[in-house]
């Protein structure tokens, strides 16, 4: 049976700058299984960006195919790309991405609204996800409430929300001190031993071992794809 919930076959991605043409993406062949925890590393200029663009269904690939949860996803149209984001990926992002005016609870139910979920149903929901990252005596807080590591937890429990079929998070220590970042990688950690696949994109070293598979790009290739050796076998577990 294909465990796999991405496979990605070939994929290019080509940008015109100018009378340049940026070869972003030349020919990258992945596949991620369920419940796998996986950091894209490489430096400036590698591709990790665009390739998370394209994971997170929110750029189409110039060439090749990417198969989402089973649904080809490669050249969809922007409506049906934002079903799909919707419904099967959970983004957490470097600047936390949460609107001020609304609650950390208010903030966490957000897609349930796209997904025409009832007030009740999106009420009962986002409790659980707030509970499940530890901020439930916070629920009611606006952001400038939060600290920046309390915000990170209200991104992943929004993240959390849909059920997606992916975490991906995108340098999400990337605006946090190292007291806090060690805080939230614990949380994705957490959140790994329930059971959701995490797709980890990031520069950092440290924050990269902390995944169970480290997949490295350069030239827009994938350049290595090793099993995290430092992961010991109680965090496997």
């Amino acid at each position: 049976m294909n465990n796999n919930v991405i496979e990605i076959t070939g994929i290019t991605k080509h940008y015109q700058v100018g009378t340049q043409v940026v070869k972003a993406l030349q020919g990258v062949n992945l596949q991620i299984e369920r419940g796998e925890y996986v950091a894209i590393m490489g430096p400036s200029g590698s591709g990790k960006s665009t390739l998370m663009n394209v994971i997170g269904a929110l750029d189409t690939p110039t060439g090749g195919s990417y198969v989402l949860n089973g649904t080809d996803v490669s050249h969809l149209t922007d409506d049906k790309l934002a079903e799909i984001r919707n419904k099967e990926i959970g983004f957490v992002f470097q600047t936390f991405n949460l609107l001020p005016r609304y609650s950390a609870l208010e903030n966490v139910v957000l897609p349930l609204i796209y997904a025409g979920i009832s007030k009740q149903g999106r009420l009962k929901k986002g409790e659980e996800a707030i509970r499940k990252v530890g901020l439930s005596d916070r629920a009611s807080h606006k952001p400038n409430e939060l600290s920046g590591g309390q915000r990170q937890r209200v991104a992943v429990a929004r993240a959390l929300i849909n059920d997606p079929s992916i975490i991906l998070a995108d340098e999400p220590t990337g605006n946090l001190d190292s007291k806090t970042s060690v805080d939230i990688m614990r949380l994705f950690g957490d959140i790994h031993a329930m059971g959701n696949t995490i797709i980890l994109v990031t520069h950092e070293e440290d924050i990269a071992q902390h995944a169970h598979r480290i997949i490295r790009l350069r030239d827009g290739l994938v350049e290595s794809d090793t099993v995290n050796e430092n992961v010991t076998v109680s965090q496997l577990a």
